[in-house]
């Protein structure tokens, strides 16, 4: 289904609201968004509200059951004369671990009278395009698209009705205690900070949960244990597996996120309260919490990268690599334990990709109390593709909606809004279908060949992508430097390199060092929808290596499209087959390696060696005229370099692709049709 939206005259905030409805390009029926939900949704956020001001209680205590004391921002609705009002009202809940300082700076900035009005269109209509950086534009754009108001604080939803509570994670910000990221103790507290805002006399007892990121993955953490008085959640850009997800995909270190990151969290978390200093009110057990614990899990990652063997790796990155450690176990959600409404929105290229369409599969509710939107954005161009013409409501209008009907039981259209809202790559449109992956998919072995197809001219080696295999050949392939000009690149950085379009929009450039595959054109659409597996017959030289896998949409003219990615370290390939999905003939369709110590096995150099990658869900269109193109590459720099003791045993070697008819490599793609290939 197709999103055709007419404009719908809206005034609001004096910007003219373009919204519509859904229709199907294959039936034509028009589905419940053509009712102009979107443009509902905007009215309501964005129009006159309730109470016209906002109070601001700062650092209110929240002490845990363990005695550690948590610091939160506690914003009511105010009237005329600025104090809180008396009725109690629905609360919303954001755990983050950037300090509520941060939150509070952009609070401030955003309530400027007319800054915002001003600001948000002008953002909106930047278009550095023109100029090969797109990625800037989509930077810019993540604010008008809601991203702003849903890290943290929205004053129009406090205005509307709502108290927001904005709580620093234990051990970040000004909260006591040792961050734990995502540990035991800190999922724990999400349940007591619920039950804490539940219990206030400005609260009504129903409480939402909302943030992004880090502040999405804790929603689902603390909704998995079902504390009673939390009533819908609203998770953008959420994880479940933080190891698979971003911490280690394929069994590597993601150094293109976690160091800057850690930098980031730990940084933050030393800036004292200023205020309680100069009042004389300084919370000394702060301090001595941050000076045993001043910079949280980087003994890990120097572990990660200066361990010489596997023998020598110490406990803590040991604990990485035991799935039944305590870390481990703490760091894999359970959201089929969900049992609220639970908007969910992620992005094809973020880090979270993995992990975003499994949690709406998994969540425990009836299809009107659950929804997925999946933008064509990275992690730090969150929102981005909304509230153009033709594109979902903002996140902020969104959320609104989500929890008027939640939380104070409005019957606003929410919950018949389509149940999954797709940007489909290929015919670039904003689409809409009853789910993900879409129905009618089927699925079907596409092998690698190195017969050329004489598309790929520029590559380490061009050869086809066919039905049945035809030849026997061994390709080789090298680590390079060429992938940091990459989608790839731009997503496992969370989209921090604004890297120019030749990057990011087109993998010629890093296909210098990979080996590619390519169908030959489709003659009709041919729509992709779900997981994709890669077997592949490989063979190294030595006892450890590493392999990247993309799959792209190589249109006429050249121009080559990562639509998803999927990586593994050689020896971390054993698979726990409970986890894993298989099509009807038995292949993989996402496979779950254990990555871990004890399931580890060092390849025998020179002996031919079966490994099958998990290809991260996506979706999306060949369009008539265009190819579909599997890479191969030996790594995935800047994104993720295997952990030191195993990038030690791969020595950076050539590996090789044992191109054989009697033990073939393929790739297992969902297909709604048979393209005649």
């Amino acid at each position: 289904m197709i999103k055709h939206r007419g404009r719908l005259a809206a005034l609001v905030a004096s910007v003219v609201v373009v919204a519509g409805g859904v229709v199907s390009a294959q039936v034509g029926q028009a589905s419940p968004n053509a009712e102009g939900l979107d443009a509902q949704f905007v009215a309501t956020h964005n129009g006159p509200q309730q109470y016209p001001n906002v109070f601001i209680e700062w650092d209110v205590p929240i002490t845990m059951s363990d005695g550690t004391v948590l610091k939160a921002n506690v914003y009511h609705p105010a009237g005329v004369d600025g104090q809180p009002i008396a009725e109690p009202t629905p609360t919303i809940v954001n755990m983050t671990p950037y300090t509520k300082l941060v939150t509070n700076l952009a609070d401030s900035a955003l309530a400027v009278p007319g800054l915002s009005d001003a600001l948000m269109p002008v953002l909106r209509n930047l278009d550095f395009s023109p100029f090969g950086f797109s990625s800037l534009s989509d930077m810019l754009k993540a604010l008008p698209g809601g991203a702003a108001r849903t890290i943290g604080v929205d004053r129009n939803l406090i205005r509307g009705g709502y108290t927001q509570v904005v709580v620093d994670v234990r051990g970040t910000g000004f909260s006591q205690g040792a961050w734990q990221v995502f540990g035991e103790r800190e999922q724990l507290d999400g349940v007591e900070v619920v039950d804490w805002a539940a219990k206030q006399g400005w609260s009504d007892g129903k409480i939402g949960m909302s943030g992004i990121s880090y502040s999405a993955i804790n929603q689902l953490q603390t909704a998995q244990r079902r504390p009673a008085a939390l009533k819908a959640i609203f998770p953008v850009v959420p994880g479940s597996d933080m190891i698979r997800d971003v911490a280690a995909p394929g069994g590597a270190l993601g150094v293109g996120f976690i160091p800057t990151w850690l930098l980031l969290v730990d940084g933050t978390k030393l800036l004292p309260d200023l205020v309680s200093i100069l009042s004389g009110k300084f919370d000394w057990t702060w301090l001595n919490d941050r000076v045993r614990d001043p910079f949280t899990f980087f003994n890990v990652l120097i572990a990660a990268l200066g361990t010489p063997s596997i023998d020598q790796i110490p406990p803590e990155l040991g604990a990485v690599l035991d799935d039944e450690s305590p870390l481990r176990t703490a760091w894999v959600a359970s959201p089929e334990q969900v049992q609220v409404p639970t908007f969910l929105y992620g992005g094809w290229h973020d880090i979270f990709t993995y992990s975003t369409p499994r949690i709406y599969n998994a969540v425990n509710v009836p299809a009107e109390q659950k929804k997925l939107v999946m933008d064509n954005t990275y992690h730090l161009t969150v929102s981005s593709g909304l509230g153009q013409p033709g594109a979902p409501a903002p996140l902020e209008s969104l959320q609104r909606a989500w929890f008027d009907k939640w939380l104070k039981g409005i019957d606003n259209g929410i919950d018949r809004y389509d149940p999954v809202t797709l940007w489909q790559q290929g015919s670039e449109q904003w689409t809409a279908d009853v789910s993900f992956p879409r129905p009618g998919m089927q699925y079907r072995r596409m092998y690698l060949d190195a017969m050329p197809s004489g598309t790929a001219p520029g590559a380490r080696h061009d050869g086809s992508l066919i039905t049945t295999p035809v030849g026997a050949q061994r390709v080789s392939v090298d680590p390079s430097l060429l992938t940091i000009c990459s989608r790839d690149a731009a997503q496992g950085t969370a989209g921090v390199l604004p890297l120019p379009d030749i990057c990011a929009k087109d993998a010629r450039i890093s296909e210098g060092a990979a080996l590619t595959f390519t169908t030959a054109p489709v003659a009709a659409p041919t729509r992709i929808s779900g997981p994709i597996a890669a077997h592949l017959n490989t063979v190294l030289d030595t006892t450890d290596g590493y392999w990247t896998v993309t799959v792209n949409d190589v249109a006429p003219d050249g121009t080559s499209t990562v639509w998803s990615q999927g990586q593994l370290t050689a020896s971390l390939r054993a698979v726990d087959e409970g986890k894993s999905t298989r099509s009807p003939n038995g292949d993989y369709t996402d496979p779950y390696p254990y990555l871990t110590l004890d399931t580890r096995q060092p390849i025998v150099p020179g002996e031919p060696t079966t490994i099958d990658i998990g290809i991260r869900a996506t979706d999306g269109v060949l369009l008539p005229g265009h190819r579909l193109r599997v890479d191969v590459f030996a790594g995935n720099l800047p994104s993720s370099i295997p952990l030191r003791p195993l990038l030690n045993e791969s020595g950076l070697r050539t590996q090789h692709l044992e191109l054989d008819p009697t033990r073939p490599s393929w790739i297992n793609v969902p297909l709604d049709t048979d393209p005649g290939w």
